[in-house]
């Protein structure tokens, strides 16, 4: 039976003297966690836990492409698509692509590309189509000298390919490799940083009524046995980035039961990724049924993410995530000087 460790998350001055850092966070730090299997959990000390689980709940996670992740990190969403739910259409040539990118890159730690839209209803686009879409545009950023990471954001492992040949660093898998069995031997070879995203269903179905026993320790035995499974591919653990998968396959309800349980996660012992820019639970809560009004309410999540340990914030709105970070920051006590 699985025995899930869920830690208090808190964050600010004063720290006590037995505070342990969340997952290698410089500002966030625990000294309780509840601690147990379904039916019950007790609250018990970090002096309680093994040296195991104290590792996973509060080691530094590996550099990502060189980045360290002992802060939030903030990753652009770049849709080279026409049909995205929230900017579909917008950045769809090479040229608009590469001045988003420009700008984004000033404001971002990473860029994360995709060429097929995963929004509720949509349908699979061919490989090549996608390929067509991504790789002009990750070239053109290279050839402008523009260093930031890029992650390839696709479930197929032809499009990943292309994209790691044409310049991209991680691969960001709504799937989590299990659409289609080439993914994880291709990231395991290319030895790069990949993100296993949870969903239920595919994304044309995966809204019609979705269900669970408990959404907050289901997401977590899922994405359990997949780091398993990339383990078992030759994918290393350090390699691996773990996403609940906001708005995938998940009702209002479920999507804040997750947000209120996000510190869970830790216990993967891997980084974790938030995704819930301008998703619809956010226009339902916020009175925004348009995407593009949903960019405060896209905020507020992504703080609290950051207040919970969340090591890479997914987002549309980065100027006005990065100045809302470095106001939380600033007050939780980092040390800007």
């Amino acid at each position: 039976m699985t025995t899930y460790h869920q830690t208090i998350a808190r964050s600010g001055l004063p720290r006590p003297d037995a505070a342990r850092p969340l997952a290698g966070s410089a500002t966030v730090w625990w000294q309780e966690a509840h601690c147990g299997g379904r039916d019950r959990r007790e609250v018990r000390q970090a002096a309680q836990l093994d040296a195991a689980t104290l590792g996973r709940l509060s080691a530094p996670r590996a550099n990502l492409a060189g980045l360290a992740l002992d802060r939030p990190r903030i990753m652009v969403i770049l849709n080279i698509t026409p049909d995205s739910f929230s900017d579909g259409g917008q950045v769809f040539a090479v040229n608009a692509a590469l001045a988003r990118a420009r700008k984004m890159a000033t404001e971002a730690d990473i860029l994360d590309i995709g060429g097929e839209s995963t929004r509720p209803g949509s349908a699979a686009v061919p490989e090549k189509d996608e390929i067509a879409r991504v790789v002009p545009v990750i070239e053109a950023i290279r050839a402008a000298g523009i260093t930031t990471p890029i992650s390839i954001d696709t479930r197929k492992a032809s499009v990943a390919a292309a994209a790691l040949d044409a310049g991209a660093d991680i691969v960001n898998d709504v799937a989590a490799m299990a659409y289609d069995g080439a993914m994880a031997s291709l990231v395991a070879e290319r030895g790069v940083p990949v993100c296993l995203m949870h969903a239920q269903g595919d994304p044309e179905t995966m809204q019609n009524d979705p269900r669970y026993d408990d959404v907050v320790l289901d997401v977590y035995d899922w994405l359990a046995e997949r780091i398993e499974a990339a383990e078992a591919a030759g994918i290393k653990r350090d390699k691996i980035i773990a996403d609940p998968g906001i708005g995938f396959g998940k009702t209002l309800q479920h999507n804040v039961s997750l947000l209120q349980n996000l510190s869970l996660y830790h216990d993967l012992g891997c980084p974790i990724l938030l995704g819930a820019s301008r998703k619809r639970f956010i226009g339902t809560i916020g009175n925004a049924p348009d995407p593009l009004d949903r960019m405060a309410g896209s905020v507020a999540v992504a703080l609290h993410g950051a207040a919970q340990g969340v090591q890479i914030l997914r987002v549309h709105d980065t100027f006005e995530t990065r100045q809302a970070l470095s106001l939380q920051q600033a007050i939780f006590g980092t040390d800007l000087s």
